[in-house]
């Protein structure tokens, strides 16, 4: 077991001890800051976001996704496909989700959009359990958003990307190894802040 699995696994842990108040709160400021931070990358004007949905002891993102829309931005969800491999489908508050074939999650139902769809998104918020200073991420360890990333940064086409984790997931500089596949982000959000990384992603 690696470094990165320890840490993934002592911070699913932590998540669990977290009670449904906490977590309900958690979903609140997580709204409250991504929302200013969407407005902050596009000065304001509606545009389109890549989001996920938190399950389980995730940091919670339904009310992010709300908000997103209440301001009248799109928003796409992720569906998993062969090869870890994304397809998108733009959500409302009217979207229906079935189980996922790939992953255990539900997933949204509507056109799938490969993920060229992204190159014209605002900005991502990504999925995490942790994050270092230095801007260097821990996935949930099935590697696809990193092929993800990969792939528009090969294109020189990635949008902003911020990572949800709770706040005591942000950890000191230089604390994950990076491997030459994983791919940094630029910066975190919290329940409490959006903070800047050392990464220029």
């Amino acid at each position: 077991m690696t470094l990165k699995d320890d840490i993934r696994r002592d911070n699913r842990k932590r998540r669990l001890t977290l009670t449904a108040q906490q977590r309900a709160d958690a979903g609140t400021g997580i709204a409250r800051h991504g929302l200013l931070w969407a407005d902050a990358v596009t000065q304001g004007n509606p545009s389109t976001f890549a989001a996920y949905v938190g399950v389980a002891a995730e940091p919670p993102t339904m009310p992010l996704l709300a908000a997103l829309h209440a301001a009248g931005h799109r928003v796409l969800l992720p569906v998993c496909e062969p090869e870890r491999r994304l397809s998108w489908v733009y959500w409302t508050p009217e979207t229906s989700f079935v189980r996922s074939n790939y992953a255990p999650i539900d997933e949204p139902v509507g056109e799938r959009f490969d993920s060229g769809v992204i190159k014209d998104a605002a900005g991502i918020f990504l999925p995490a359990t942790a994050v270092d200073e230095s801007g260097n991420r821990i996935g949930q360890g099935g590697g696809y958003y990193d092929r993800l990333l990969d792939k528009l940064d090969a294109d020189g086409q990635r949008p902003p990307t911020v990572a949800v984790v709770y706040d005591h997931e942000v950890l000191p500089a230089g604390t994950i190894p990076a491997q030459s596949f994983d791919k940094p982000v630029a910066e975190a959000l919290t329940p409490n802040r959006v903070v800047r990384l050392v990464a220029a992603a």
